[in-house]
């Protein structure tokens, strides 16, 4: 009996020894960046394409059915030229049912004025009453008028006549055509769209969080897309207030300062933006982790090289580093690189200096 007690006992003093002698996990090595805040410029490159600054739908101011449309996509037109034309046989008839009443009025007015000017004389004779003097002149002033009324009929009548041909305002291109000979258009429908030539805009579509960050006045670089050669600088000019509501992207219009030739109407062109925002913390991307569903990063406490888990709020996030909002400040030790089997309160070994 005394003998099983002296080796069990010997036993335990031997598993003692053993777990004294048992070594101490080395601290993990990791690598490190000391934070700072850095000038957060960055170039911003969109895809576009050249539309008209003016760009306007053509239409008749009456209806009817189109005998001829003359505009064809990309055909140059000068000032004056007829566009398209309908068929004016109404407004023919119309015209000359007008003239016809204007050449009768004025007959009628020929007829009043001599009765009216012998019963004047007859009246300052004393041959011809009172009454038949103011007859008479009430006859010529409603057949005066009734040329009045004729004129307008004609002047209205010829109007209506040149409504039936569509002339350019201005020198342009059409960009687009609209129906075609035989078919019946209405007051106001287009029927060809024209781009004058006083002017070019590079238009893009643009994310809202770009149009957010933007400076207020960019400097914008517009690159032709098949000759990166051919650049023009531009500036905003106009900024759509509604999305899109497929893409949800804002249409942004660029004002190009002296277009070249080359950058025609419908090119596809690139812009670069620079943007300038305050100085922020950037961080590299493979120092990001997660904590309670959020982004977080591991400090380390440079006097105990221990390490601790912290919660932070990304700002923007970039191909290689993240733009921190909130949760580190300048001069913290962050893990860049062993991030994956840290746990908190770990010592760890610095893989470099530290910067």
């Amino acid at each position: 009996m005394r003998g099983a007690v002296l080796l069990a006992l010997s036993a335990t003093l031997l598993g003692c020894k053993q777990e004294a002698a048992a070594p101490e996990v080395a601290p993990r090595m990791v690598r490190t960046e000391t934070v700072a805040k850095r000038d957060a410029s960055a170039a911003i490159t969109l895809t576009g394409r050249i539309e008209a600054e003016d760009e306007v739908p053509l239409a008749f101011r009456i209806g009817g059915r189109l005998l001829e449309n003359k505009a064809v996509a990309g055909q140059r037109v000068e000032a004056g030229d007829v566009v398209a034309r309908l068929e004016s046989q109404n407004e023919e008839n119309t015209l000359r049912a007008a003239a016809a009443a204007l050449s009768a009025a004025e007959a009628q007015l020929t007829q009043a004025r001599s009765h009216f000017e012998r019963q004047q004389t007859l009246f300052r004779q004393g041959w011809a009453t009172r009454a038949n003097f103011e007859i008479a002149e009430k006859g010529y002033q409603t057949a005066s008028s009734q040329v009045d009324a004729a004129a307008a009929q004609l002047r209205s009548a010829e109007d209506l006549m040149s409504f039936t041909e569509l002339k350019a305002d201005q020198p342009g291109v059409f960009t687009l055509a609209g129906p075609s000979a035989g078919e019946v258009v209405q007051a106001g429908q287009m029927v060809a769209r024209l781009a004058r030539q006083d002017g070019r805009d590079a238009v893009f579509d643009v994310p809202a969080q770009v149009i957010r960050t933007a400076p207020r006045d960019p400097k914008i670089t517009v690159t032709l897309a098949d000759e990166p050669s051919v650049s023009v600088k531009g500036h905003v000019r106009e900024v759509s207030p509604t999305a899109d509501p497929v893409t949800r992207t804002f249409a942004v219009k660029v004002s190009l300062e002296s277009p070249p030739e080359a950058m025609r109407l419908g090119a596809t062109v690139t812009g670069t933006m620079q943007t300038a925002e305050d100085p922020v913390i950037e961080i590299p991307a493979g120092a990001l982790t997660r904590s309670n569903q959020l982004p977080a990063v591991w400090i380390v406490d440079p006097a105990a090289l221990t390490v601790s888990l912290r919660n932070i709020e990304v700002a923007r996030f970039g191909e290689s580093l993240v733009a921190v909002a909130d949760g580190l400040s300048a001069g913290d030790l962050v893990v860049t690189a062993g991030v994956q089997a840290l746990h908190p309160g770990q010592q760890v070994r610095l893989l470099e200096p530290q910067q």
